[in-house]
């Protein structure tokens, strides 16, 4: 399964996962390059936020899930944790830049011990799940007790202003840039998949029924992103 033309259907079950594979083997070589341009650099200030509530002491053992090319992991590593990177495309971690271990793996059955991590991070993935229900329960199998995950996805803006913004720069502008440095119906692509995220309510309400306490829902920048932490 290739990566959905612009004007297909988004794809669902099995079909999903392979094209999210395809996908992100296909952008690996110059993900970080577009991502630090779409974003204006503010992913980086994002990661760091995530980080920073995760708060999770130095020296923790952290799951960083859909790592890519270890963005997440060389943040984590250099504030003193012990992040293990773990993706399902096998090209992003052919170009990933980080010293920490990498695992060729599906989010949904971790190649780990019960409670054997002291926290997850996971960026900008939770719509590339085809259910997010059982992920959540994977996360609760893994995290110890006591142990924090933090999620970090898109948003859209609740702000009417904003929004319009939003849905012109995300809907022309970002599958634009993508096309010009990377591939075009990839980035049509990410902007469309942002339909597969239930409501913020919804989503703090799946992370609750799977065994997290203290669950909080943020958006950062006005909405462009939203961040998820609870504690197991």
């Amino acid at each position: 399964m290739g990566i959905p033309q612009r004007h297909d259907p988004l794809p669902t079950g099995d079909a999903k996962v392979a094209s999210v594979r395809t996908m992100f083997d296909t952008i690996a070589p110059r993900y970080d390059l577009v991502n630090r341009i779409m974003t204006f650099g503010l992913d980086v200030r994002w990661r760091n936020r995530t980080i920073k509530d995760l708060a999770l002491p130095s020296g923790s053992v952290i799951a960083d899930l859909a790592c890519g090319t270890g963005d997440f992991c060389r943040t984590l590593t250099e504030q003193g944790h012990k992040p293990i990177g773990f993706d399902l495309a096998f090209g992003m971690l052919a170009h990933a830049r980080t010293s920490a271990p990498l695992v060729h793996a599906d989010a949904l059955a971790l190649p780990v011990p019960d409670g054997s991590m002291d926290g997850v991070t996971c960026g900008f993935a939770l719509r590339n799940f085809v259910e997010l229900n059982p992920f959540f329960g994977e996360l609760a199998r893994v995290v110890r007790p006591g142990g924090r995950i933090a999620l970090l996805d898109v948003s859209r803006p609740r702000s009417r202003f904003l929004r319009f913004g939003y849905d012109l720069y995300f809907g022309k502008a970002v599958p634009f840039i993508g096309g010009l440095l990377s591939n075009a119906d990839a980035y049509h692509y990410l902007p469309r998949s942002l339909s597969y995220l239930p409501e913020p309510e919804e989503l703090s309400a799946q992370v609750r029924a799977a065994g997290f306490a203290e669950v909080t829902h943020k958006q950062l920048n006005g909405g462009l992103v939203q961040l998820i932490t609870a504690t197991r």
